[in-house]
């Protein structure tokens, strides 16, 4: 009984890990925040050279065929 008392407090010890600083936590959310700001950086230039290509084309008649009088 004696022996077990020493090794469940060597079990809470163990148990109980240090909180990431304010300084490591603060690092992690700034890379997770600018590798998104990245990707939404990409998705924004792959849809404007899409509107590009768009732009690019002929512009289609605003006007209906005539009509055959039918």
């Amino acid at each position: 009984m004696r022996a077990a008392v020493p090794f469940v407090a060597l079990l809470l010890l163990a148990g109980c890990k240090d909180e990431p600083q304010f300084e490591d936590r603060y690092a992690k959310a700034a890379k997770e925040i600018d590798a998104r700001a990245k990707a939404m950086d990409a998705d924004i230039a792959k849809s404007d050279q899409a509107d590009a290509k768009d732009l690019s084309a002929p512009p289609k008649p605003s006007n209906a065929p005539p009509s055959s009088g039918e």
